[in-house]
């Protein structure tokens, strides 16, 4: 449902504002509705039936005729006076249009189309000056419309289903598709670390199995309780000191520890040196430490306490690659169920960097594949909670995001900033892309427009931010454009305004 102001109207010098009306009348005759060029092409049958169902209805100054939102149940033609069109855009209660020319007409202009939904009033309608208008009932009207105009009803019933219809399929396509790419890089920011954990393992299996044979090997060799317990001591020292590590040696810097390890290993007629050796440098132990260990067991067993403490040392390594995939695979699950907002009220005072960085993580395959984007995050602090639908505000952060790196084809950077402006939360994301050229930065949030190839594009995406951002939250979406520089700016209020407050 639309409210139109037509243009096809005789001039208002040419009918006068009140002539051929009946002041005193509640009706118009099928003269006086004859006058009104809505209805100038009527034969006298459709004039005099107008005229039976319609009544003439006064407004003063002032007065709301109808308001936005309200069911939509009367068809007004203005007869005399001025009226003033408004919307709610972005919170603020807009004037569209003003008129004082006679036979512009509003209300339930699309009465006549059929549809499942109860229609609501578009735009509120206010009179200026006192006015008086031609009013009739919006379903009686409509049917008698399509009896009228049947050929012209279907078409204009099957354009408004059709784009309807189109509207609804291809949004579901698009949050489907979107839905499938953040799968897609979910899929494969998992598989990594699960394939790490999957190879850790396998291999912890098998050191935990060597470790047990040395184990097993020492107790036939008859070692000496106080050379077994002195083993253990050195073990967990080893094990401790690999923990507290915070160094990496350069990989020169490792060779050359490797290189002398394995020395004092050969020299000592331990096996494998050359296997046992990185372990060793990776745990943090020198020649001193080795010297300890040689010191404190038997030359006959040494080497096998060697293996059974380097075995040690590789289980724990191998663990703590475990616990860091399955870490992040929680992590990478927590982001998921975050962007989701499974777990949360459908409206809520928020963290808009909770969204943003749960969005950044599911999408961080893609903004990451290409190996030429840099990606900068520019938090504010102290930014205040918002009221805020979060699910629907990351659907806006994937789109904007996901439009900046495809902005980005040879690379660039990809800027996220929040700040704190007056009364508003702002959201910034920013690209080093092409740009978006001036003659169509004014529609880039029209429904259907897009500017990819056909079939690369639905043309939804900022449509959809736009009405989550200005129509849902209250809020403001709107786009400053150069070449090398373009910066989409989200502002959400930091209080729901009233009519939202109203309406949840």
């Amino acid at each position: 449902m639309t409210d139109t102001v037509t243009q096809a109207a005789r001039s208002a010098e040419e009918q006068g504002p009140g002539d051929g009306a009946d002041p005193g009348s509640d009706r118009l005759t099928p003269q006086e509705l004859a006058t009104l060029f809505l209805f100038e092409s009527l034969d006298a049958d459709q004039l005099a039936w107008l005229s039976e169902q319609g009544r003439v209805e006064t407004r003063l100054e002032g007065d709301v005729v109808y308001a936005e939102g309200d069911p939509a149940t009367c068809f007004f033609v203005l007869v005399e006076g001025c009226v003033a069109m408004r919307r709610w855009v972005e919170g603020t209660n807009v004037e569209v249009t003003r008129t004082d020319q006679r036979g512009v007409y509003s209300g339930a202009t699309t009465a006549f189309v059929r549809s499942e939904t109860d229609k609501r009033y578009a735009n509120s309608l206010v009179a200026v000056h006192d006015s008086r208008f031609w009013v009739i009932d919006a379903n009686a009207f409509g049917e008698k419309i399509r009896a009228w105009f049947p050929m012209a009803m279907h078409m204009l019933e099957g354009l408004a289903t059709g784009m309807r219809n189109s509207q609804l399929v291809v949004g579901q396509r698009e949050r489907l598709l979107s839905l499938g790419r953040l799968a897609a890089g979910l899929t494969h920011e998992l598989n990594n670390p699960a394939s790490a954990a999957v190879r850790a393992t396998a291999s912890l299996r098998e050191r935990v199995s060597k470790m047990r044979g040395k184990l097993s090997h020492l107790a036939s060799a008859e070692i000496d309780g106080h050379e077994f317990a002195a083993m253990v001591d050195l073990q967990e020292a080893a094990v401790e000191r690999m923990a507290k590590i915070t160094r990496d040696l350069s990989p020169l810097e490792t060779s050359e520890a490797e290189d002398e390890l394995a020395d004092w290993l050969d020299d000592h007629d331990v096996q494998g040196a050359w296997d046992v050796a990185p372990v060793f440098v990776a745990a943090g132990a020198d020649v001193e430490w080795l010297d300890e260990l040689a010191g404190n067991v038997s030359p006959e067993v040494l080497s096998d306490a060697v293996h059974w403490i380097a075995y040690a040392l590789d289980t724990e390594q191998l663990m703590n690659e475990i616990e860091d995939a399955t870490t992040r695979i929680s992590t990478l699950v927590g982001a998921a169920k975050q962007y989701s907002q499974l777990d949360r009220a459908a409206h809520a005072d928020i963290d808009v960097h909770e969204g943003l960085k749960s969005t950044i993580m599911m999408l961080k395959h893609k903004i990451m594949s290409s190996g030429k984007i840099t990606l900068v995050k520019d938090f504010a602090t102290d930014l205040p909670r918002v009221p805020a639908f979060p699910a629907e505000l990351n659907q806006v952060w994937t789109n904007l995001i996901d439009n900046a790196v495809q902005a980005m084809p040879d690379g660039g950077t990809l800027t996220i900033r929040t700040r704190l402006e007056r009364d508003d939360v702002l959201v910034e994301v920013a690209d080093t892309g092409t740009g978006i050229p001036p003659e169509i930065q004014e529609r880039i949030f029209e429904p259907f427009f897009t500017t990819k190839p056909v079939g690369e594009g639905t043309g939804l995406g900022l449509d959809i931010s736009y009405r989550v951002i200005a129509q849902r939250h209250g809020g403001d979406l709107r786009v400053e454009s150069v070449p090398g520089s373009t910066r989409f700016q989200v502002r959400l209020p930091l209080v729901t305004p009233e009519r939202l407050r109203t309406s949840e």
